[in-house]
């Protein structure tokens, strides 16, 4: 069994937020898509399916049966085995899991809503109903009763979240000003706004933390640094110390993860300038040794731009040479013909060739 990399957590926002705010839709290209609906249903359709099937109290409620005897597991099984019911999950694990505590009550955690969303996802090849069913009988058959009857409610709850949110998701920009930055900005900021208000309205307030509290804790920190970015009154140090603090704000998870990430993108300008402003490949080699850079990768580097500056020679070679055929009278046909015997004698490789010619029509 080999692992399935297991998605971003809902609270990992992209880095060029709006940009992709900026399109059509304000929420598709920040909450997952794939659990709301069928090939051929709508997503408020599927979620209201979804919903019947498992019970929800807002739509269709249906009983939960108890087991029969007494059920030993306290948790569900870390994956489908080698059949799952869903072609997409053949060879991953579960994402997520249900688990009681010693007193066969709910542990209430994110993990809960990665095991319903890696059961949603597959709505779209196999019905809502289908995707429903199999948490139903996950919970019944893997934990003790008040555990899975609380699983069950909780995926009420989600289910509902779900297609209550559908009309917040699908929020449009306005056409005439959704290329404006403020705009924009506002527009998401009442849109979490009004996200996080549903999440209260829906669920208790532990589930609500333990499912949205990282998710909202980084959505905010996002608009605070988007706003700080908009400041016209500050320096580019004044915007860096104001985005500093609000990252000390962050849970310790997420705090380490963004300061991570900070550190990593330095690192990486640190050695792309290197790079460019190298007046050598050696050069280029011994500025990214003292950066820290492995050695192996530091050979790599190396050997790539020995190729380019090879490779620069021969071009200039070719188009001198090219020159040359142009001031002696050549016709158009014969033009490109002798061009064709240039390159297949400057550069022995197709792809350089390939190089070669695109190189040329930029300088045309």
């Amino acid at each position: 069994m080999t692992n399935k990399p297991i998605a971003l957590r809902r609270w990992v926002l992209p880095g060029a937020l709006l940009a992709v705010v900026a399109g059509s839709g304000l929420w598709w290209a920040l909450t997952p898509q794939a659990d709301t609906g069928t090939a051929n249903t709508t997503p408020q359709q599927a979620t209201e399916k979804a919903a019947q099937q498992s019970g929800s109290t807002s739509l269709a409620p249906t009983a939960i049966v108890a087991p029969s005897a007494p059920v030993a597991e306290t948790r569900t099984p870390e994956s489908l085995g080698p059949n799952p019911f869903a072609p997409s999950l053949q060879g991953t694990d579960i994402d997520g899991v249900l688990q009681a505590d010693d007193n066969g009550q709910l542990i209430v955690n994110l993990e809960v809503r990665d095991f319903f969303d890696y059961f949603l996802s597959t709505a779209g090849e196999v019905s809502p109903e289908t995707a429903i069913g199999q948490i139903q009988q996950m919970a019944r058959q893997h934990l003790p009763e008040p555990a899975a009857q609380q699983a069950l409610a909780l995926l009420d709850q989600y289910l509902a979240y779900k297609q209550a949110s559908l009309e917040v998701m699908q929020t449009e920009l306005d056409p005439a000003r959704q290329h404006e930055p403020a705009y924009q900005l506002s527009a998401l900021g009442n849109a979490l706004a009004q996200l996080k208000g549903l999440r209260q309205q829906t669920f208790a307030p532990d589930a609500h933390q333990a499912f949205f509290g990282m998710e909202e804790a980084y959505s905010e920190y996002t608009l605070a640094t988007l706003a700080i970015q908009q400041r016209a009154d500050l320096t580019d140090q004044g915007k860096q110390a104001l985005v500093e603090w609000h990252r000390n704000q962050l849970p310790g998870t997420l705090k380490s993860t963004e300061q991570r990430l900070e550190a990593s993108a330095q690192q990486h300008q640190e050695r792309v300038l290197a790079v460019e402003s190298a007046t050598s490949p050696e050069a280029a080699g011994q500025r990214l040794t003292e950066l820290g850079l492995d050695r192996q990768s530091v050979d790599g580097v190396v050997s790539y731009l020995q190729q380019q500056e090879a490779f620069q020679a021969r071009f200039e070679s070719f188009r001198k040479d090219l020159q040359s055929s142009v001031a002696g009278g050549l016709v158009d046909a014969e033009q490109q013909q002798h061009q064709e015997q240039l390159l297949q004698q400057h550069f022995q490789d197709e792809q350089e060739q390939t190089w070669a010619r695109l190189k040329l029509l930029d300088q045309s």
